[in-house]
């Protein structure tokens, strides 16, 4: 048998055969990039040791093995029952990494060690943007029908960045705006879509064979069933005001005349002169259609 000329092209690169490690245009990467974002955890120990964490309820197992499947350093998944503030009897599972290598990739991509609910954004390099916020919303968002029967997609996150890129992005797929603002009880960002706009990011981010957590997937394709019953008005998306607006509503000498000026309603003006005098609020929040 002839010898292979070792001076001679491979056939076919192995290394193209596995996606590398965390590679963010990976729809799978992207997804668990965003997740481990949300809810995952990077502690330091002495010297080079360290641990990634990521601790979900029970019922969600099965992303926690998809992840382990992603993952080509070894880890472990752990199960524990304990009493927590919402459960006496919490069944969860832990994803734990401890690889410097693995770490160190999440780490310069963009998951801080130790606190990091305010300080994550989107990653500064090339990713999936559908399957990142899909990741993100998955960790700490929901999907479903509110108490009223409304479609919803929402997302609770301290990130100044992750809640203004949320924002940015549904409004080129939905049209809905939306403006953020931390809650004043516990500084929290709340990003609600409902309705219409709720199933056009649904069916967005949850695509056919994404990966995803089953009840979130199964969640966003029940939303495509929704039809806005006959008697529901829609409400045309609120227009911000701009600073030439403001200085006019001030100079006017009612709050009628501004209105006639501004071709805005009376009660629109008043409500606008009172917070711009008082310093209240005045980057209005857009309601949902």
């Amino acid at each position: 048998m002839a010898e292979q000329d070792p001076s001679a092209p491979a056939l076919f690169d192995v290394s193209a055969l596995t996606p590398t490690f965390m590679d963010l245009q990976d729809p799978e990467y992207a997804y668990m990039f965003g997740f481990l974002q949300a809810d995952g955890h990077l502690s330091r120990g002495t010297g080079q040791k360290g641990r990634l964490t990521t601790e979900i309820n029970v019922r969600d197992i099965a992303i926690l093995r998809e992840f382990q499947r992603l993952t080509p350093y070894n880890s472990s998944i752990t199960e524990r029952t304990r009493s927590t503030n919402f459960s006496r009897k919490h069944h969860s599972a832990t994803w734990n990494l401890c690889a410097l290598e693995a770490r160190t990739i999440l780490n310069q991509l963009g998951l801080p060690y130790g606190k990091k609910s305010k300080a994550i954004t989107p990653p500064r390099v090339a990713f999936s943007r559908h399957d990142y916020l899909r990741g993100v919303i998955d960790a700490d968002g929901s999907v479903g029908y509110t108490g009223q029967g409304l479609p919803f997609v929402s997302l609770t996150t301290a990130s100044t960045a992750i809640g203004a890129y949320l924002c940015h992005y549904a409004k080129k797929v939905t049209g809905a705006e939306r403006m953020i603002r931390r809650n004043a009880r516990d500084g929290i960002y709340n990003v609600l879509y409902t309705k219409e706009a709720a199933v056009l990011l649904a069916e967005h981010l949850y695509h056919p064979g994404c990966l995803a957590l089953e009840r979130k997937m199964s969640a966003a394709a029940s939303l495509a069933s929704w039809v806005r019953p006959s008697g529901m008005k829609v409400r045309p998306p609120r227009k911000p005001w701009t600073a030439a607006e403001d200085r006019v509503l001030l100079a006017a000498p009612t709050a009628a005349h501004a209105a006639a000026e501004l071709g805005r309603s009376q009660k629109s003006c008043q409500v606008r002169r009172w917070r711009l005098v008082n310093g209240v609020g005045t980057s209005a929040t857009p309601r949902s259609l």
